[in-house]
């Protein structure tokens, strides 16, 4: 991946002119933090929610996995120390750490690893990686620091997986109270949630103390990008992440404030509610994804910051295919396809909108576009929360979301998924490619997915953003790239 850090010294006096001038008499803090997200976590457990805030809060900082997923997307040990692979490709072997505790004092060993493995496989659909763990036929514990998982079917992907944050380890003893009193082996114990910030304290028991150099962190969740903006300008906030494109140029001119500018995972699209009839005709979706100008929706919206995508992956996916030609922007086309769906009056669809930048400003784009080929769109605006229980659920018609984890084409292969899309033959083609060995079969079956995946136009995909942090200077180790979208304290430091 190709980084970049974008350090523009426009006139200070252009902050000024945006009408809020920048007050950070208090400088940066020698051992504490600030973040800013957007959204804000119902719960804590990421091996038992979608929602991907939560992996933003806790990954790397409460919970750990196996392994973990560097910057650059290259896999590196952390629970465990070293793994390997049978020649048959059937059987990996975890070498644990055998320094490893829980903030409660409980060891980890090849049992705990056993259990959370278990536990996550038997959570089926709720857990992000379900297909992962579905593959895995058995795990056990070879000796105390020794795991090994039994797989149906090769899968080379599996250490990566295993870096997620659905994938992190749980103690049987605590687990059931993971969503909300999260207790793990990371650096850093939560102390205070009041339904509002969360605030994370240095556990001082870390096995590495010389690593940790932030004691305490406290994330808060702000949805309008004004309020995002004055947060930052009155020295409140040390990190924004994923800033509103429309508000970087008041950064950009800031001797305060670096913009950081990187690679994503995210696949901003329409989701649709196959579910819903005329939406599970493949010529309404279709006609969907030609109404839709993505490089105008990157303009207007992100600002440029982004490039368009036409399937379920981004350009630094392995074996990526650009497949925005299959169902290029053409109103008339659209028009068509709607005729011979047989749509002769204004179709009527809600579009429901989370409390998102990209979403807020995108909606009404969306609706102008749609519109303009004789599909009527109302725009429901909802909480994260109401997301989550609405949409998530399958209670929609049209929703602008951004999916932002790495490789979660699987998604595809589950019915009861909130889109609701069945298609036996693609999840022959997602099986075929995971038990390929060949590399060669491996990535003309991964070209295969994402073309079929564009050519029943599944879901109306526009764009991947660019990653853009809003930092305070002397704030170092705050990634730039986001293969995995996760906010690791334990590797910033102020300098």
């Amino acid at each position: 991946m190709i980084s970049r850090r974008t350090l523009l010294s426009l006139p200070l006096v252009a902050a000024a002119a945006a009408g809020v001038p920048f007050r950070v008499a208090a400088g940066p803090r020698d051992r504490s933090l600030v973040i800013c997200l957007s959204l804000q976590p119902e719960a804590l457990d990421p091996t038992s929610s979608a929602a991907a805030v939560i992996g933003e809060v806790v990954h790397a900082n409460v919970f750990e996995g196996l392994t973990r997923i560097e910057e650059n997307g290259r896999v590196g040990p952390l629970l465990a120390r070293s793994w390997s692979l049978s020649d048959d490709q059937l059987r990996y072997r975890f070498q644990l750490r055998p320094d490893v505790r829980f903030h409660d004092g409980s060891s980890l060993d090849a049992a705990v690893v056993v259990y959370s493995i278990e536990r996550a496989k038997a959570l089926g659909h709720a857990n992000k990686l379900a297909a992962t763990f579905a593959n895995i036929a058995a795990v056990r514990a070879v000796d105390a620091q020794t795991v090994e998982l039994v797989l149906h079917h090769a899968d080379a992907f599996l250490p990566f997986r295993l870096g997620e944050p659905p994938a992190v380890i749980l103690h049987p003893d605590s687990a059931a109270r993971a969503a909300h009193a999260p207790i793990g082996t990371g650096p850093y114990r939560l102390t205070r949630r009041p339904g509002g910030d969360i605030d994370l304290q240095r556990w001082e028991a870390f096995r590495e103390p010389e690593r940790i150099r932030i004691d305490q962190a406290t994330f808060r969740f702000i949805p309008d990008p004004e309020r995002q903006v004055q947060e930052v300008m009155e020295g409140r906030v040390d990190m924004l992440f994923r800033a509103a494109p429309t508000s970087i140029g008041r950064f950009e001119a800031s001797r305060e404030y670096e913009v950081l500018s990187g690679s994503s995972s995210g696949k901003g699209m329409v989701a649709i509610n196959h579910r819903r009839a005329p939406l599970n005709d493949v010529r309404i979706r279709r006609a969907l994804t030609h109404a839709i100008d993505r490089e105008a929706f990157i303009r207007e919206v992100l600002h440029g910051r982004g490039r368009a995508i036409g399937s379920h992956f981004v350009p630094t996916d392995p074996n990526y295919v650009n497949l925005t030609a299959v169902h290029p922007y053409d109103p008339e086309q659209a028009r068509a396809l709607l005729r011979e769906a047989g749509v002769r009056s204004p179709l009527e669809l809600d579009l429901t909108l989370p409390p998102t930048p990209y979403a807020l400003a995108g909606g009404p784009v969306i609706a102008r576009a749609l519109q303009a080929v004789g599909i009527r769109i109302r725009l429901v605006r909802v909480s994260w929360a109401e997301w989550m229980s609405g949409v998530f659920q399958g209670r929609f018609d049209l929703s602008l979301i951004l999916h932002v984890e790495p490789l979660d084409y699987a998604i595809y292969t589950q019915p009861d998924y909130y889109f609701g899309y069945d298609s036996p033959v693609f999840r022959s083609l997602v099986a075929q490619h995971a038990a390929a060995v060949n590399p060669r079969q491996h990535g003309r079956l991964f070209r295969q997915i994402q073309r079929h995946l564009a050519n029943d136009a599944v879901n109306a995909w526009i764009f991947t953003p660019e990653s853009i942090s809003v930092v305070r200077k002397g704030l170092n180790g705050v990634p730039m790239d986001y293969p995995v979208v996760t906010h690791d304290v334990g590797a910033m430091y102020w300098g």
